[in-house]
């Protein structure tokens, strides 16, 4: 299944989030169980927005943005679907 990854910035403040993170997994369990929400990377802008970059497995960007609408109070930014991942292991040393 193809992987995304979910470029945010959220219109709530950083105490928000836990609640906002239980909704999405709420959304995706109860409407959209064709998608896995893998993880999310939560960082804070020099503005001090709250943006997320979260990784999610499924059939499409429609099913992620559909998935996104229903959450509501934010905005995406960008889908991109990610075709490979690295990590320092794949890059031995001479």
């Amino acid at each position: 299944m193809p992987r995304y990854l979910v470029e945010r910035t959220f219109f709530v403040d950083e105490a928000e989030m836990s609640e906002v993170g239980r909704r999405s997994r709420d959304i995706a369990t109860e409407k959209f169980p064709e998608i896995k929400w893998e993880h999310s990377h939560v960082v804070l802008s020099d503005a001090g927005d709250v943006r997320t970059y979260c990784v999610y497995d499924a059939p499409d960007v429609d099913t992620v943005q559909r998935h996104a609408d229903s959450l509501g109070q934010h905005r995406v930014d960008r889908i991109a679907e990610i075709v490979g991942d690295v990590s320092p292991g794949d890059f031995p040393t001479s």
